[in-house]
This record gives structure tokens, sequence and C-alpha cells, in this order.
């Protein structure tokens, strides 16, 4: 699965703000600026903090 590049585009880091970039091995967008991964369900991100994980 993956994650249309306009979504990539406007999506931000709900921690620091920061740009986020696909994972395409994991199945997820990571924020490298934080270490955090936000999984993708249902072809829908996952972007709560608290359930991310760490790179």
């Amino acid at each position: 699965m993956t994650i249309k590049k306009e979504l990539l585009e406007i999506l931000a880091c709900p921690k620091c703000k920061g740009d986020i970039k696909a994972d395409e091995l994991r199945d997820g967008i990571i924020c490298e600026k934080c270490s955090l991964r936000y999984h993708i369900k249902d072809d829908i991100p996952v972007m709560l903090i608290e359930e991310a994980e760490g790179i």
C-alpha cells in the first residue's frame, strides 16, 4: 500500500510539525526529526503521537 504524494505534501508530524515521508518498507510514514513512525490502517494515516513508534 502506498500513500499518495499529494497527501504527504499536506501532512505534518503532529509532534514537531515537521515534514514527513513515506516508509514503503514498513507501510507507514515517518518523521526523521522526531524519529517517529506513524502507521497506516485501512489506507488512513494514524497521526496520533501516543500510537507512533520510535524508529
